[in-house]
């Protein structure tokens, strides 16, 4: 990515048992686009009896995209979805004014050994939506657009639209995240695709612009995507996201995201009180943490 603003380093957070490495927000980047929050879960091999276990947490004001390279997780919330997702394909939870769910190993897994890996994305809603009615999606792998240039380059695009293509995932504001594969060395120039702000994270493999050589477990952050381009080393795989930014400031606390700090604060009552919206059937929700806020 030519002219890049901004690195930032993965850094390990301890979520629940589960320690992931945590991509945004960032102290001198909160948001790129209207991606707000991205955690890399794993890889981490679990062995019989050692199980993912997210009990129920409630959300406001925001989109969450779960895109698994390895695993299963099922997920339950407080609409009634009960919803396994693999590898390849993309769970999308609309909040809104408020929803909560659960993250937990499927049975049929939980005394087997099993692997994890994968990206958990939280995406700001649109000032006027961030109250609208609460909603799930669920895409199949074979329903993202999937196309590789002539140099073999493999494209597939989770989120949004790039290229001419669209995913069917329901994303409520202009944005992308794309998967880009390479198996040998390749000259990427994407420039006419992008808007708003970029984001470059290095999962595997090396990128080299501008000279430099970037690594694994790094973000590149550039603000004019019209100049994005960047070589790949053999056997790479990247993820880009970004979109266009909101004019309003965007506040976090703990699960919540709004443009008004007011909603954060009556949802955090709702749930320290228990008349948050609930999930039927489960048990031992994650209490309200007591920290400084983000």
């Amino acid at each position: 990515m030519s002219h890049v603003d901004l690195i930032i380093p993965e850094r390990a957070v301890q979520i629940r048992q589960f320690m992931v490495g945590r991509l945004l927000p960032f102290r001198q980047k909160r948001m790129v686009g209207p991606f707000i929050y991205i955690d890399h879960m794993g890889p981490v091999a679990l062995p019989s009896g050692a199980n993912i276990d997210i009990g129920p947490h409630p959300h406001i004001g925001l989109s969450t995209l779960t895109f698994l390279f390895e695993g299963s997780i099922m997920h339950r919330d407080s609409i009634g979805t009960v919803q396994e997702i693999k590898p390849g394909e993309v769970n999308w939870m609309t909040a809104g004014k408020g929803i909560s769910h659960s993250e937990r190993t499927p049975d049929y897994q939980r005394d087997q050994n099993k692997r994890m890996h994968g990206l958990q994305i939280w995406v700001a809603m649109p000032k006027h939506l961030e109250q609208s009615t609460p909603s799930f999606t669920h895409t199949e792998a074979h329903e993202l657009p999937v196309w590789q240039n002539e140099a073999g380059v493999q494209f597939r695009l989770i989120a949004g639209k790039a290229n001419g293509y669209e995913s069917p995932v329901p994303v409520h504001s202009p944005l992308y995240l794309l998967e880009i594969k390479s198996t040998s060395q390749q000259h990427i120039e994407l420039g006419d695709w992008l808007f708003g702000e970029s984001g470059l994270y290095i999962l595997e493999g090396n990128i080299t612009c501008d000279n430099h050589l970037f690594e694994p477990k790094q973000v590149l952050v550039c603000s004019e995507p019209k100049l994005c381009g960047f070589e790949m080393a053999a056997n790479t795989t990247v993820y880009l996201f970004g979109g266009e930014p909101f004019a309003e400031e965007r506040h976090i606390d703990w699960n919540f995201v709004s443009s008004e700090p007011a909603l954060i604060d009556e949802a955090k009552q709702q749930w320290l009180n228990g008349t948050f919206p609930m999930i039927e059937g489960e048990s031992e929700p994650i209490p309200y943490p007591v920290r400084k806020q983000q």
